[in-house]
């Protein structure tokens, strides 16, 4: 009889704290990004706003398809308009004055909801992938929306590109990996 009443009140409480679940804030709305903070081993850490990051370089490009880990695809982006994320880097100036101190760097790319990637110096650098990696504000021919915040990053060269995809992106920090 104690297990019915304790099923029966556990029910219960579940079918009154429904609506405050279904009022919750969506997570994409609480996740939005307004700024890239570019900090770390750089001479000069940056905040860009989109419009700061129209005033770089731009890249822009064509069909990307956006596949997860397991090869599914994800999405398909048509259009992307964007900067590349080494002339970002170029512009804040690496901190990295020893001969091989670059060939050290990892650089980090993380989004609002704790979700980041790594990239090497080498491979933004020093390879074709370098010339993929988009920091972008603009997809489909229209600004980002909630789903992606203001600004979103992906490395379009990989192979599956959704692992590195980072949507809300607000962080790149740039480190030293070994002395």
């Amino acid at each position: 009889m104690f297990k019915k009443i304790a099923a029966v009140l556990a029910a219960s409480a579940l079918l009154v704290a429904a609506p405050v679940w279904s009022a919750a804030p969506s997570p994409a709305r609480d996740n939005m990004s307004h700024a890239l903070a570019v900090t770390g081993m750089l001479e000069t850490p940056l905040t860009l706003k989109v419009a700061d990051l129209r005033q770089l370089p731009p890249a822009n490009g064509g069909e990307i398809a956006v596949t997860r880990q397991n090869g599914d695809r994800a999405e398909t982006i048509t259009s992307y308009r964007g900067v590349r994320l080494r002339d970002i880097l170029d512009k804040a100036v690496l901190d990295a004055p020893g001969h091989n101190d670059v060939k050290k760097l990892a650089i980090i790319a993380t989004a609002t909801d704790g979700y980041a990637v790594v990239f090497s110096w080498g491979e933004l650098y020093n390879a074709p992938a370098g010339e993929g990696v988009i920091v972008y504000y603009e997809k489909n021919g229209k600004a980002l929306d909630d789903s992606d915040g203001e600004i979103a990053l992906i490395s379009a060269k990989d192979i599956r590109t959704g692992p590195r995809h980072v949507k809300w992106l607000n962080a790149i920090e740039v480190r030293k990996l070994v002395d």
